[in-house]
């Protein structure tokens, strides 16, 4: 082959060393930088051209070069291999997808959550299955809440003054009316059977309370919710504990109707301790602890206190 054409062609230079391999690619060498020097202790070349194979004993480097290759080793690159575009979207379009289906879902129509902790009761209000034109499922329903007031002879009854004689005072100091006297004034008002209280979710029994929330209705109203509460100090007494947790939310539903208010009144509440009630240092029967209670005027120190001198 000739100089000239050996310059115009593409070569591939592989130069073998005992301590590195370098690739150089060229678009042109002239014939002048190829040299046949057999001491250099360079290894052999190979250069392709096209389909012919030319052989050559080494060739010779300027020394600019050299100095380059010594101050800056290059060690050969590692090949990285890109992560396939699939592989990375595809998380991100299962999630799009996911929340495209909960938009388009649906509103559920029963609760989507359990309760914090498991009651062991399974006393969760029943689902009617009828249409809402034939029957009020009260578990979910506000039908007629706020619709109209009572007619006067019913709000004379619910909202009358509160006899102090029928107030309680518990020996810390808290004035109630018994939670019978709150069913005898709904009786007055409403007719027995006018009223009812109707559980709104299933009971929830933490490690010391019951509770639940319970909807009072009032000739076919829905009047008010609550949530009733009530303490328990052993498991065999949760039972009387979810009877308690009624009790306690018919007196909160009771509160919307203006029954018994003044139990909610601070100032009604000093005047009637003043009135009615006294302090009185008692003993305990059995342990002989000291303290102070609340009682009524009228009432004596009962069982297991006795009165101290």
């Amino acid at each position: 082959m000739s100089p000239a054409a050996l310059s115009r062609s593409i070569w591939g230079a592989e130069v073998l060393k005992p301590s590195s391999r370098l690739f150089l690619t060229s678009r042109s060498f002239s014939s002048r930088s190829l040299a046949t020097s057999s001491g250099n202790g360079l290894g052999s070349i190979r250069a392709t051209c096209g389909s012919n194979h030319i052989y050559s004993r080494s060739i010779s480097y300027s020394t600019p070069f050299r100095q380059e290759q010594r101050s800056s080793p290059s060690a050969p690159a590692k090949p990285t291999s890109p992560a396939p575009a699939s592989t990375i979207s595809a998380p991100s379009t299962s999630a799009s997808n996911s929340r495209a289906t909960k938009v388009a879902a649906p509103t559920p129509s029963h609760p989507t959550t359990d309760n914090i902790q498991k009651t062991g009761l399974s006393d969760r209000p029943l689902e009617l299955e009828v249409q809402p034109e034939e029957k009020v499922d009260w578990t979910r329903s506000f039908h007629g809440l706020s619709a109209a007031p009572f007619p006067k002879e019913v709000a004379d009854i619910l909202l009358a003054e509160t006899d102090p004689e029928e107030v309680e005072i518990k020996p810390d100091g808290i004035v109630y009316l018994p939670e019978i006297k709150y069913r005898r004034i709904l009786n007055r008002a409403f007719g027995p059977g006018g009223w009812g209280l109707v559980p709104r979710s299933e009971s929830i029994v933490t490690p010391k309370t019951v509770t639940r929330e319970y909807a009072l209705v009032c000739n076919g109203r829905l009047v008010s919710v609550a949530r009733g509460e009530q303490d328990y100090f052993s498991p065999d007494g949760i039972p009387t504990a979810t009877e308690g947790c009624r009790s306690n939310a018919l007196v909160r539903c009771c509160k919307d109707l203006g029954i018994a208010s003044e139990l909610w009144d601070p100032r009604w509440i000093r005047k009637f301790k003043a009135k009615y009630t006294r302090e009185v240092f008692v003993e305990h029967v059995v342990t002989k602890r000291k303290s102070k209670i609340w009682i009524r005027k009228d009432d004596g120190v009962s069982y297991p206190w006795k009165e101290s001198k």
